[in-house]
């Protein structure tokens, strides 16, 4: 594994920082992480890296994880062009994007920007439409450990104590907190995505947790209805992070299609 922080030039925005953590070689593909923070991607990306002989590129959005986030790139598109430009400072194409949680609405607006250099997406659990009758949980409301009961088909195993956390630790979770109110508001949604999507020509693979309490299984089915040529699977018993949970049938669901 190897970390950058390349600075990306974008059009709109003057230069912006990113720190990305690089795993194996082979097969490009870009994992991009929810509002819990590159942790909760990391190490299945370096698994997946492994064990399938591809390369796997983890940015950390900026404001998560501890790092600093322009004042100026406030929005899901705007990572979506963040990581488009990313691909090409490092010379990459031919790019499956995966995405969790907002990493997938970050997916699919990418997906909709049309780049060459991106051939494929994966959504896994993703925020960013809105579907009648089937709200995102309401995050910011919740506590940490309401928001593990939601994530996680067993929760058990990954409960945390946030008042044991070392104060580092803290300040992190609350940057990791304030950058995800930043990027997708209190809805975690853009009402105008799934009316966008329709125009979609790009092949997608929606993957759903069946134990998914963030957003739920007809949430997942009404996101793939809105791609053209998208394939919905769902994954049984896991939550909201099969790439925590269940990283062995992640990887087979993404190595399958």
């Amino acid at each position: 594994m190897t970390t950058i922080t390349p600075v990306v030039p974008l059009p709109d925005l003057g230069p912006v920082g990113v720190t990305v953590s690089d795993y194996g070689d082979g097969q490009p593909f870009l994992l991009l992480h929810g509002g819990g923070g590159p942790d909760t991607v990391t190490g299945f990306g370096e698994l997946f890296a492994k064990t399938h002989g591809v390369r796997v590129i983890v940015p950390t959005h900026p404001g998560f994880g501890g790092t600093s986030r322009p004042d100026r790139l406030t929005s899901v598109p705007g990572l979506a062009a963040l990581y488009v430009a990313l691909l090409g400072q490092l010379e990459l194409d031919n790019v499956t994007v995966i995405g969790n949680s907002i990493g997938g609405w970050i997916a699919a607006e990418m997906a909709l920007l049309a780049s060459p250099l991106v051939s494929r997406v994966i959504l896994v659990d993703a925020v960013g439409i809105e579907v009648p009758g089937h709200p995102i949980a309401d995050f910011f409301s919740l506590t940490l450990d309401q928001v593990f009961t939601l994530s996680f088909h067993s929760p058990e195993p990954f409960r945390i104590d946030p008042a044991a956390l070392p104060p580092a630790a803290q300040a992190v979770a609350a940057g990791n907190r304030a950058a995800l109110a930043t990027y997708a508001g209190p809805a975690m949604s853009d009402p105008t995505l799934a009316g966008r999507l329709a125009l979609l020509r790009l092949a997608a693979l929606v993957l759903w947790g069946d134990s998914d309490g963030i957003v739920d299984i007809d949430y997942g089915r009404a996101y793939a209805a809105a791609i053209p040529l998208a394939r919905f699977q769902l994954l049984t018993d896991t939550g909201h992070l099969p790439q925590v949970e269940t990283p062995d049938q992640l990887m087979n669901a993404i190595w399958g299609w």
